[in-house]
């Protein structure tokens, strides 16, 4: 009788155990930007895994999202990027919702990269660098005298903070912004690149840029020549600035963009109902080198769902102890 007893209570809590979200249906949402397709898809696969029942995330922009989370039609996403997005969050947004663990801390970067082949034999440390007549002369593709700059296309955000730059720092009559499409534009670089001439972009991090581009070995992050904050970066000006950059011409580096810190944000709501989800959410996190692998494929073609689900079964399997005590973790807090 009491062996009896004893099964009917530790065989249906191990079974929760191994699958606390059973039951649970799961509303997540995606950045409408795809190089954060890899961590939203590596999330939901582990939410499943756990027993939950995760739909099709909806593609929302950053303002949308982080109202529909606080309004409760949404659980979570992986593509909070803070302090960035501190601006665009609703009144009392905390209130019903909060950021969970580091998918990438310090990975969101922005900045200038350039050749190191050029660097070292120019000694380019900085955008300033580049009212030297001589730089000028060797990343001068269209003769017109001026620096090619491959930049951010027309209407992006960063369009606002490299046209600050070339103004504040003098640089208009000394660098060419190139706002054509950005991967085309980029492709252009990789090639006149792998032809042996100069390189000079702006790119972020997660991207398949900085993977095909390797900074430290093929091209270097530069400075701008000192912190001349936009009216949006002044309150996070201290965020102008970062040490241990691979690849970097100085450590800290003044990347004149804000670093930003990869995070996922949840409903409050949810966290509370869910604690197996919430303990994923907090030991999760990715190498920036790996999102930047996963970024290159689809960069490539191969950029279909299924690829992106291909890309996670082999992410697991190649990082499958880390991915278990993920689990394990999360099922011991259910």
């Amino acid at each position: 009788m009491l062996v009896l007893l004893l099964l009917s209570f530790t065989i249906p809590a191990f079974a929760v155990n191994q699958l606390p979200g059973k039951g649970v249906k799961v509303q997540p949402a995606r950045a409408t930007w795809n190089t954060g397709y890899f961590q939203e898809a590596l999330v939901r696969e582990g939410l499943k895994e756990l027993g939950y029942k995760v739909e099709k995330p909806k593609d929302l922009t950053n303002p949308l999202f982080y109202q529909s989370l606080a309004l409760g039609d949404l659980d979570y996403w992986t593509n909070g990027w803070f302090p960035v997005h501190n601006g665009q969050l609703p009144k009392n947004f905390y209130e019903k919702a909060e950021k969970v663990g580091y998918v990438v801390k310090a990975g969101g970067l922005q900045g200038y990269l350039v050749s190191k082949k050029e660097v070292d034999k120019f000694n380019i440390k900085s955008l300033a660098d580049f009212k030297r007549p001589e730089v000028k002369a060797a990343f001068d593709a269209n003769g017109d005298g001026k620096a090619d700059l491959t930049a951010c296309p027309a209407g992006w955000g960063c369009e606002g903070t490299i046209a600050h730059h070339m103004k504040v720092y003098g640089l208009e009559d000394d660098i060419n912004l190139i706002k054509a499409a950005y991967s085309a534009s980029m492709a252009d670089a990789l090639a006149r690149y792998n032809a042996g001439k100069p390189a000079f972009f702006y790119t972020w991090a997660p991207n398949w840029t900085v993977f095909k581009f390797k900074p430290g070995k093929d091209v270097m992050w530069i400075n701008v020549p000192e912190i001349n904050p936009t009216e949006a970066q002044k309150p996070m000006v201290d965020r102008l600035t970062v040490s241990g950059v691979d690849g970097a011409v100085s450590d800290p580096i003044k990347l004149g963009f804000v670093v930003a810190d990869i995070r996922i944000v949840a409903n409050k709501n949810f966290l509370a109902k869910n604690p197996a989800a919430k303990e994923f959410f907090k030991v999760f996190t990715l190498p920036l080198g790996d999102i930047n692998e996963q970024n290159t494929k689809m960069q490539n073609g191969e950029k279909s769902q299924k690829d992106i689900e291909r890309h996670v079964k082999e992410w697991i399997k190649k990082n499958q102890s880390t991915w278990d005590a993920w689990l394990a973790a999360a099922r011991n807090a259910a």
